[in-house]
């Protein structure tokens, strides 16, 4: 019965961290672009797609979520596992959307201050991405 509960607490934390992780981190990235379009509205989509890269990490949460299994069967046998690896990936997808939206909150301000930033930040923020890449390929291999 223990384990069963584990496993399903894992699975919250895998889905909740990865989303909360991709809320603040569009929020911190998307509160730089508010403040960016004061600054110089013409670069509106240069901050959309800035503001949107750590949205990515919630949509792994998801997709593994709904590809690990739910059965009570699988959880009475693999709940602990499903704990660990749920908490584990969890973090991992909440730090790399936060340390992400940093790097894209500079970018953004770097291209409203008129800086041809905006490669260079997207492929600074690719490097905390390939740990939620990771995480999601561990996740896809339980």
């Amino acid at each position: 019965m223990l384990t069963t509960i584990l496993g399903y607490v894992g699975l919250a934390c895998l889905l909740v961290l990865s989303g909360v992780g991709s809320a603040i981190g569009t929020t911190t990235a998307g509160n730089a672009a508010e403040g960016a379009l004061k600054i110089n509205p013409e670069k509106s989509s240069s901050y959309l797609i800035l503001s949107a890269m750590p949205a990515t990490q919630g949509l792994y949460g998801f997709v593994s979520f709904l590809l690990w299994p739910k059965d009570i069967a699988t959880m009475q046998t693999n709940g602990a596992l499903y704990f660990a690896m749920g908490l584990a990936i969890g973090f991992v997808l909440l730090f790399s959307a936060l340390r992400q939206a940093k790097v894209c909150a500079n970018g953004i301000i770097g291209v409203s201050q008129g800086h041809d930033v905006q490669t260079n930040t997207m492929i600074y923020a690719a490097l905390p991405e390939f740990y939620a890449i990771l995480a999601l390929v561990a996740a896809l291999m339980i």
